[in-house]
């Protein structure tokens, strides 16, 4: 079975814009601001899509533009300002940032609450602590999938491949917090495919294309694909796959993600729906 992202982020999308009604008929916009260091044309038309998103469920959105050699005390004095500021419910900073700043030390500075990403090093720590306030966006967009799938985690073998503080180790946080039973593979496992194959529950966030075949996976596993990778092809174009060998693996998985349409609109439905929930918590209502 593929577990189509579109279908569940539209769900969550539907939700949150009820969500963002109420608010606004109770004289509470939300307002989302966002960061943009130095953008490429990519990045520029990510971002444009991004605020047509915002906008078509209620949410304000601004686009803020800064130069790409921008110092880290100036960019961390405007996300503070933005944290101050009572007419912005939500923060996000569009990544990657020149390689010159210091991604965690501006993280740092976004309110805990208008972190709309789960990002900071606060928001983070709260998973560890099962105390979330606004949970990761990807991290909760595959946990959001595995039970959209009807997969059950509780006493499920369950194997995260990617370490990164942002999702290999979120997500393995969640998954143990549902009782699975969890291992986190890095680029210093000495046998991979050894954990992998166990797996009820793989999640591939390694940032590698084609890191996991068929030999890798459980049959009936159901294999969260989290990489994001752009390839090139023999034809000289470029392809976006993921970090799971897509037509190998679907033949052996019970459910898959395929790339594009699995985890990445999941993301984005939830970063909405975080948006929402930082304003309510800001309105006294969450």
């Amino acid at each position: 079975m593929l577990i189509d992202g579109t279908a569940a982020a539209a769900k969550v999308r539907a939700e949150t814009a009820a969500g963002i009604a109420h608010l606004r008929s109770i004289g509470k916009p939300v307002h989302l601001v966002a960061l943009l260091v130095g953008g490429t044309p990519a990045a520029e038309l990510y971002a444009e899509r991004q605020a047509e998103g915002c906008r078509k469920i209620g949410i304000d959105y601004t686009l803020l533009a800064l130069p790409e050699d921008i110092s880290n005390r100036e960019l961390r004095q405007e996300v503070k300002r933005l944290s101050v500021d009572p007419t912005v419910t939500g923060i996000m900073l569009h990544m990657p940032l020149p390689h010159h700043i210091d991604v965690a030390r501006v993280q740092y500075e976004i309110d805990v609450v208008k972190d709309v990403e789960g990002v900071s090093p606060a928001n983070i720590g709260y998973v560890f602590y099962r105390r979330v306030v606004i949970a990761p966006c990807t991290a909760m967009a595959a946990l959001e999938l595995i039970d959209y799938a009807g997969v059950p985690v509780e006493g499920a073998e369950a194997v995260v491949v990617g370490a990164s503080h942002i999702v290999g180790k979120p997500i393995a946080m969640m998954l143990l917090e549902k009782m699975a039973t969890v291992s986190v593979c890095h680029i210093r496992t000495r046998d991979l495919k050894l954990h992998t194959k166990r797996a009820d529950i793989l999640v591939v966030a390694a940032g590698k294309a084609g890191l996991i075949t068929a030999d890798h996976v459980k049959p009936g596993a159901c294999v969260i694909d989290v990489g994001i990778n752009r390839v090139a092809q023999p034809d000289g174009t470029m392809k976006t796959v993921g970090d799971v060998a897509f037509d190998a693996v679907k033949e052996v998985a019970g459910h898959l993600t395929p790339i594009p349409g699995g985890v990445g609109p999941m993301t984005v439905a939830v970063l909405l729906r975080n948006t929402l929930r930082s304003a309510q918590i800001l309105a006294g209502i969450a």
